[in-house]
């Protein structure tokens, strides 16, 4: 998918090394240099030579964001900073530009739309913004914050659209260079495109032979059918536990970035991102949003071929309520064959209860559920209906724990999500 043609080449290119080499100056001090941390257990699973962790949940606000917004709001003139600055986020972007703002003395403005969690609603107020909550959905939030700033004469700080916020973004690329050279492939998530396009910019200037490759959940993969198609497409709609993500499309800007500076794209599902969050959890002891664990998910499929790579997965934030991150971390646990619900029929309740802990205690496993189900039509009337949850080293071992179960006199296993 790189062009790298002639008729295209990085002098013509929206935003160069040099821009971001000026950001990382311009920002030096605002944000932190992020740690990299390299993984034996992902290498032997990818089948890479060694892969390095870029960890930008580290990053203050825990994301990535504050690099593009800081570097687009320094530049503002006097004027410009004295009438206020104004975006639409639900997410990360809405917490960079507060920051920023505050760091920068300058008023901020998010709008949101209405379904956004009250959590992160009181987030960004805590970083010193004003919150407007206006629209169902994102876009009307975004067209309002568009018409107000015509209104207003605020400066409209775009999540990603925007050269200033790329070469922001780009930073870390600089960092991976100094933190993991000699990198062959760099695996970076793809919403709306500013973070790969500022990234790939600097990786490309300085290695062209390094591969670039963009990760997108299936439910909102927009990116490899426009630069195949080489001209932009827009999704009818998303749907993806990815949130960060969920973009329709990329914009003018970084899909120009995009055509010369990114060599593939891969999907991978919301279950493999869940899989994924799990494991940074588990073994780099890092939480993940579903947006930054895409491409760990896409380093440990089958749709790459990592073989003898030095590989560079950038997990991007790790804003994620914690609900939610045990949601997906259980979902995980299922993508991986490690987790496994069952219903059961007892006899002799409450005792046959403490038949069933017991056996699973000695058979090495994790209760994690252990409820009185609902009784429906077809459950024996002379019988309890009881759901349980078992976390365990893989698929046998759960497998084992329901045959000892099964065997256990006055329990029966009604059905169980083991494959």
């Amino acid at each position: 998918m790189n062009g790298g043609g002639e008729e295209s080449g990085a002098d013509e290119m929206p935003v160069t090394l040099a821009d971001v080499e000026a950001a990382r100056e311009r920002i030096a001090d605002v944000v932190h240099r992020t740690p990299l941390d390299t993984s034996r257990t992902f290498a032997e699973m990818s089948g890479a030579a060694s892969v390095g962790l870029k960890l930008e949940p580290l990053q203050r606000t825990g994301s990535f964001k504050i690099r593009g917004a800081y570097n687009r709001m320094a530049q503002l003139s006097a004027a410009e900073r004295e009438a206020g600055v104004i975006t639409a986020s639900a997410g990360n972007h809405a917490q960079g530009v507060a920051l920023a703002g505050d760091l920068l003395g300058i008023e901020t403005t998010i709008v949101v739309p209405n379904i956004t969690p009250a959590a992160k609603i009181e987030a960004t107020r805590g970083y010193g913004a004003a919150v407007v909550v206006e629209g169902e959905i994102y876009e009307r939030s975004y067209e309002y914050a568009l018409e107000r700033a015509a209104e207003t004469g605020e400066t409209f700080v775009h999540p990603f659209d925007d050269e200033a916020v790329v070469a922001g973004q780009g930073t870390i690329g600089l960092e991976l260079r100094e933190q993991f050279p000699g990198t062959d492939t760099v695996l970076v998530s793809i919403g709306g495109g500013g973070l790969i396009g500022g990234i790939g910019t600097v990786l490309k200037a300085i290695d062209p032979e390094t591969r670039v490759i963009g990760v997108q959940p299936e439910g909102a993969a927009h990116a490899k059918p426009s630069l195949e198609a080489d001209e932009i497409r827009q999704l009818e709609t998303v749907d993806t536990v990815a949130e960060g993500i969920a973009d329709a499309r990329m914009l003018e800007t970084t899909f120009e970035i995009a055509r010369e500076v990114v060599d593939d794209v891969v999907s991978v599902s919301d279950r493999r991102i869940a899989a994924a969050v799990t494991l940074l959890a588990e073994r780099a002891k890092t939480v993940a949003e579903a947006a930054g664990a895409a491409p760990l998910a896409a380093a440990l499929s089958d749709d790459l071929d990592l073989e003898g790579d030095r590989v560079a997965v950038v997990v991007s934030g790790g804003n994620v309520d914690l609900t939610d991150h045990a949601e997906l971390t259980r979902t995980g646990l299922h993508e991986l064959g490690r987790y496994a619900e069952a219903r059961l029929a007892l006899a002799g309740w409450p005792t046959a209860v403490g038949t069933v802990v017991e056996t699973v205690e000695s058979e090495g496993a994790e209760l994690d559920v252990l409820e009185r189900a609902r009784r429906t039509a077809v459950d024996d009337p002379n019988r309890t209906p009881v759901t349980i949850g078992l976390a365990g080293s893989g698929p046998a071992h759960l497998a084992g724990v329901f045959e000892e179960l099964a065997a256990l006199e006055g329990v029966s296993v009604v059905e169980r999500s083991l494959e």
